[in-house]
């Protein structure tokens, strides 16, 4: 178990069980709780659990085991780690607050996450199916996606569902499994087309208003706003190592 010590002192392995959280009546429903995912509010704080899971063809064989080789390789400290260095680098990213995996025989593991909730946003691909957005709106998510492409952060799967929005127009990306840090190249170019596919099979069904160039349009004029601080390099180069004072490893029996 790896944990961020200043917010999460008392930290224990119930913390990763969501049925624990359930029988404390502090598991709340949420309209975009999908996956792995579990919404917590307790002692005045708002929780989100995600237990890692596998998609595709090989989801057939294995929905949660992942193959064993170290610990600081594992999906979910790999992800801790580069949420805490977003985090402190100012991105808007969630707060990391515990990590754990748990070995499941010799040669695979299962993990989970848990990061403190952004209060009062919902995604852009909900908010797609209930209405047009305005144009400041997808300026300000190109302008967001920016700041993570100019920091070097490569986004492995850059959709409509881990975009995040709020009604003052703030923008939130969520959810960095397999993300990378890395200097900006092609992979930037990438991320946007992704984006894009993600946002037209979303509307594809729905009124055409809901996404049109015209939007395209802005969001890159947002995108390109943002400059690339090229004479200084990305800002997240490589992962800032952690001091002994910011993370406590321990094992989740502990």
């Amino acid at each position: 178990m790896l944990y961020d010590a200043s917010r999460a002192g008392n930290a224990g392995a119930s913390w990763f069980d969501a049925e624990w959280w359930s029988r404390r009546g502090e598991v709340r429903a949420s309209a975009e709780g999908r996956g792995g995912a579990v919404f917590i509010e307790a002692d005045g704080r708002r929780l989100v659990l995600r237990h890692y899971r596998r998609g595709g063809w090989i989801a057939r064989w294995s929905t949660d085991r992942y193959l064993w080789r170290a610990a600081e390789l594992t999906r979910s400290f790999i992800e801790w780690h580069m949420l805490y260095t977003m985090y402190r680098a100012g991105l808007p990213v969630p707060k990391p607050i515990a990590a754990c995996y748990r070995r499941t025989g010799r040669y695979s593991y299962s993990a989970d996450l848990l990061t403190e909730q952004i209060p009062d946003v919902s995604s852009l691909a909900m908010r797609l199916t209930s209405t047009a957005l305005p144009l400041d709106s997808w300026i300000a998510i190109g302008r967001c996606v920016r700041r993570f492409h100019r920091d070097g952060v490569c986004h492995a799967d850059l959709n409509a569902h881990n975009v995040l929005l709020n009604d003052a127009q703030q923008v939130w990306l969520v959810d960095f499994d397999r993300g990378r840090l890395r200097s900006p190249g092609l992979w930037c170019d990438s991320n946007l087309v992704r984006l894009r596919r993600s946002i037209e099979k979303i509307t594809d069904a729905l009124p055409a208003e809901r996404f049109s160039e015209a939007d395209w349009a802005a969001l890159l004029s947002g995108y390109f706003s943002v400059p690339l601080r090229a004479e200084d390099g990305p800002l997240l180069a490589a992962e800032v190592p952690l001091r002994a004072a910011d993370a406590t490893l321990r094992p989740a029996d502990g």
